[in-house]
């Protein structure tokens, strides 16, 4: 009698699927791009792994998107920082938070 195979035999699809959803939700902190780059490797063999045992193909193909959405997200947030930091320069060295305040609305109201 051959072993019976279950869809967690592919270890790697469940790892990517996992850093895929960890790096998603993580990604507004940056890390999660560092998850999701792990989680879209492992997410890419195991696909790979799936199509030759035709186990873990799902799971596989959850932890690529997810991780793929990971990446894309955490560069967005870092561009976005990038450009609030670039179009507030000037606001950094305010006496007060209320200065801080007023200079950042100055900056992207023009008043």
């Amino acid at each position: 009698m051959p072993p019976h195979r279950t869809a967690s035999a592919n270890g790697l699809a469940g790892a990517a699927m996992v850093l895929g959803v960890i790096g998603l939700s993580t990604s507004v902190l940056f890390i999660g791009g560092l998850f999701g780059g792990i989680g879209l490797i492992l997410g890419s063999v195991a696909l790979t792994t799936a199509r030759r045992t035709g186990i873990g193909r799902g799971k596989a193909l959850t932890g690529v998107v997810t991780s793929a959405l990971a990446i894309v997200v955490s560069v967005l947030v870092a561009v976005f920082f990038v450009w609030y930091a670039n179009k507030t320069q000037e606001c950094y060295r305010p006496d007060s938070f209320q200065q801080y305040k007023q200079c950042v609305h100055q900056q992207f109201t023009g008043n």
